[in-house]
C-alpha cells in the first residue's frame, strides 16, 4: 500500500482531491480478442457523470466513455471507477514502468485517498455529483494483457487495493481540483478492501461481507456460492 495514503474516516469529511478526469479512447482488446477495450483512458478537462441502466452492458456512467467487455463491465454499480495516484506511482516502481493518470482504466485519478478504507455504500460528494461506493474491481485478463504483466491478477489481488467503483446517485460534472466530501459511513463497517479480498476468495472475509448484506444481489449470490450456502 502506498504509504502516503490516508484512511477515510467513518464519520466522513472532506478528504482528498481529484487530480485527473479520464475517458476511454477505444483500442483493440489487449488480449487479442475480436472486440474493443475501454481500458485506455486519457485525461479530459472534466467528465459528466450519470446513472446508466442497472445491468452489465448498460454502458459507462461517464459521458463519452467506452466499455469493451459488456459481460462484466458497465451498469449502475460500475458507473464510475476511481484509483489513487499514489497507487499508480507505487505500481510504476514495482513494475519498472510509468503509469500515468487513466493507465489503470480509472475515470477519476485521486490524491490523498486510501480507497481500500472506503465503506461499502458510503456516499461521496465531488464536483456537482453525488456518488456512492459500490463494488470492488476484480482484475481480469484484459487488465493483465494491457499492462503486459504475467501473474498480474494474483499480484494485484495480493496487494489488496482494487480502487473503487461508484454508483451515480445525482448526476453532475467532475473536474481536476474538485475535493471529495465523504458522508458518514454505514454502520456495517465493510470496507472496499474487505469486499475485494472476499470477492477474490478469502472465505473468512467472504462470510463477514455476506452476513453484512451490503453488496448488490449479484455479488451477494457469488459470495453465497463461494461459501456453499444454499439459498431458497
Amino acid at each position: 500500500m502506498a504509504s502516503s495514503l490516508l484512511k477515510i474516516p467513518a464519520a466522513g469529511g472532506t478528504h482528498g482531491v481529484v487530480v485527473s478526469t479520464n475517458v476511454a479512447r477505444p483500442i483493440p482488446c489487449p488480449t487479442g480478442e475480436d472486440k474493443i477495450s475501454g481500458i485506455n483512458k486519457l485525461p479530459q478537462k472534466f467528465i459528466s457523470v450519470f446513472a446508466p441502466g442497472p445491468n452489465y452492458g448498460d454502458g459507462s456512467g461517464v459521458k463519452g466513455d467506452a466499455i469493451g467487455d459488456c459481460k462484466h463491465h458497465g451498469g449502475a454499480d460500475k458507473a464510475v471507477y476511481a484509483f489513487a495516484l499514489e497507487e499508480l506511482q507505487w505500481w510504476s516502481k514495482e513494475n519498472n514502468s510509468t503509469y500515468k493518470s487513466g493507465a489503470f482504466g480509472e475515470n477519476l485519478t485521486t490524491e490523498g485517498v486510501d480507497w481500500s478504507t472506503a465503506v461499502i455504500n458510503q456516499k461521496v460528494r465531488v464536483g456537482s455529483a453525488l456518488l456512492q461506493v459500490s463494488v470492488p474491481r476484480q482484475p481480469c485478463r484484459t487488465f493483465a494483457s494491457w499492462l503486459d504483466q504475467k501473474g498480474w491478477v494474483k499480484t494485484f489481488t495480493q496487494h489488496g487495493d482494487s480502487g473503487c467503483y461508484f454508483r451515480v446517485l445525482e448526476p453532475g460534472v467532475i473536474a481536476p481540483g474538485d475535493v471529495l466530501e465523504f458522508l458518514p459511513a454505514s454502520e456495517h463497517g465493510i470496507t472496499m478492501g474487505m469486499a475485494f479480498r472476499a470477492k477474490m476468495g478469502d472465505k473468512e472475509l467472504a462470510r463477514q461481507v455476506y452476513e453484512a448484506q451490503c453488496l448488490p444481489s449479484h455479488h451477494h449470490e457469488q459470495l453465497a456460492k463461494l461459501l456453499r450456502i444454499n439459498r431458497p
